[in-house]
């Protein structure tokens, strides 16, 4: 009976030590992964797992667009813990950055970021039922660059980023196709429609936050228009290698990322500040030679047609007149061009509207020595000029801060010769609807303080302009004697 209790005793304790040494090399193997060693059991577990292998992929350098049917699992990124983080702080524009598993949901205008239920361990650990439905991070942003502007911004698409747990055995939320390259998310909304928007909100944020990529990036619009993809193609074509994608396409199909930005960077009004862009010391002259790119190519095939036009007068420099209609026309347009052709130019008039191709514009202004125009949106063709061109600013009453910030400012960094004309108030149409003494005629400045609405409705839609050619000749005088001086140089030169 003693040997009987010996061998029970014994065999119990060989029991309790073969017990206590499993749970040791268990707790090796789950907890070491946390401390950063590695394991190879758990590696292999991984690897031959036919659960979760169909998890990983490959990752390559050339874009894919992989169409994931209904059989086919999830493609994730594996390696990346994921981020979601946003800068809010400029007054301009939000941007956000995601970096992970990430996925597209249009019809709740949402992007999802899945995280690992274990991101420092190579083990995927299933999530609970109430881990799949908590959000770990939740962000809203409406990716417009008129963050300052309230009543604008409210009119804009609002997209939720949220970062939850990623369950293994994802049945709703599956890929339909994934991209192997990141996506910039942006919204046409807004001001579009409007020339100076277009570029200062749009075109030029889109240069500054995409043009490092060389091409290796998708552009998802939100609020798209055919219109305005069928105007800004040739320049999307300079900053991207595929063609874009609008967001609500397709509500139902999910689109998958491994890198997103969502929101555009801005510097200032129609700039590019070098020091601001990221990898690179490119200026508002780099981006010039991109649109130069962008529209050479169309030009060459409309030259024929443009030909007899650009070899009239060839010797004559030539001075571009951006004509208006409505608010702050010139109602002596005619005289103006008459007088500028016996100064010595050779006028070209041009009435540029949202259907204008840029291909025309660019193909006119760029071979021109000097563009005129009164304060408005069309000033932002200056874009096309050459650097050392003349560009003459008409300035109505009560908008010259506008004028100066907008355009005459933009207009110095990009190398142009600067030139304004405030004109007086006689030239304007209020001269003859407020008596002569009214702060609307002697004080603009102060009259501005009453706020953007009253501003908008008195001196930029309620004015029309006639020149005093007596003093507006003197201007061109000047200028055609710089673009002589210009003429002189460069034929010494070559």
């Amino acid at each position: 009976m003693k040997e009987e209790l010996k061998l029970i005793k014994r065999a119990n304790t060989k029991l309790l030590t073969l017990l206590s040494l499993c749970f040791l090399l268990c707790c090796l193997i789950w907890v070491s992964p946390l401390f950063g060693f590695p394991f190879s059991l758990s590696y292999n577990f991984l690897e031959n797992s036919p659960e979760t292998k169909d998890y990983l992929y490959e990752k390559v350098d050339v874009h894919v667009d992989v169409e994931v049917g209904s059989n086919s699992l999830i493609l994730s990124s594996g390696s990346s813990i994921g981020a979601l983080d946003c800068d809010r702080s400029h007054f301009r524009t939000d941007i956000c950055y995601m970096k992970g598993d990430i996925r597209t949901r249009p019809s709740s205008s949402s992007i999802f970021l899945y995280r690992s239920t274990n991101p420092k361990s190579s083990i995927e650990f299933p999530p609970s039922l109430e881990q799949e439905e908590q959000e770990l991070q939740h962000e809203t942003i409406k990716p417009y660059t008129r963050e300052w502007e309230t009543s604008i911004m409210n009119t804009i698409d609002e997209l939720h980023l949220i970062s939850k747990y990623k369950p293994l055995k994802d049945s709703h939320h599956k890929c339909d196709v994934f991209h192997n390259v990141r996506a910039i998310f942006f919204s046409t909304g807004g001001y579009a429609g409007n020339v100076y928007h277009e570029f200062n909100d749009g075109i030029i944020p889109l240069y500054i936050t995409s043009r490092h990529f060389n091409g290796k990036v998708i552009f998802i619009i939100l609020e798209y228009h055919k219109w305005w993809y069928t105007k800004y193609a040739q320049i999307l074509s300079q900053l991207s290698d595929y063609p874009p994608i609008d967001f609500y396409a397709n509500p139902k199909r999910t689109r998958c990322f491994k890198e997103a930005i969502v929101g555009l960077k801005i510097h200032n009004d129609l700039t590019v500040d070098p020091p601001s862009i990221q990898g690179s010391q490119a200026s508002i002259l780099d981006f010039r030679n991109l649109l130069a790119q962008a529209c050479e190519p169309r030009v060459s095939y409309l030259s024929p047609s443009l030909k007899s036009e650009e070899n009239l007068e060839i010797k004559k420099p030539k001075l571009v007149l951006l004509s208006r209609k409505g608010s702050r026309s010139i109602t002596n347009e005619h005289s103006l061009v008459k007088l500028a052709q016996k100064i010595g130019f050779h006028v070209q008039i041009l009435k540029p509207s949202r259907e204008t191709e840029l291909a025309s514009m660019y193909k006119v202004l760029s071979t021109s020595d000097v563009m005129v125009g009164v304060h408005g949106a069309a000033m932002t063709h200056f874009l096309f000029l050459k650097p050392g061109s003349i560009l003459i600013q008409v300035i109505p009453l009560g908008t010259e801060w506008a004028s100066e910030t907008y355009y005459g400012e933009p207009a110095k960094k990009f190398g142009l010769k600067y030139v304004t004309y405030k004109i007086d108030p006689k030239e304007s149409s209020l001269y003859y609807k407020y008596d002569e003494n009214d702060a609307v005629l002697t004080d603009p400045t102060s009259m501005n303080k009453k706020g953007w609405e009253f501003t908008k409705r008195i001196y930029l839609d309620d004015q029309k302009v006639t020149l005093d050619l007596e003093r507006f000749k003197l201007v061109l005088a000047r200028a055609y004697n710089d673009c002589s001086i210009n003429s002189r140089n460069t034929a010494r030169a070559s």
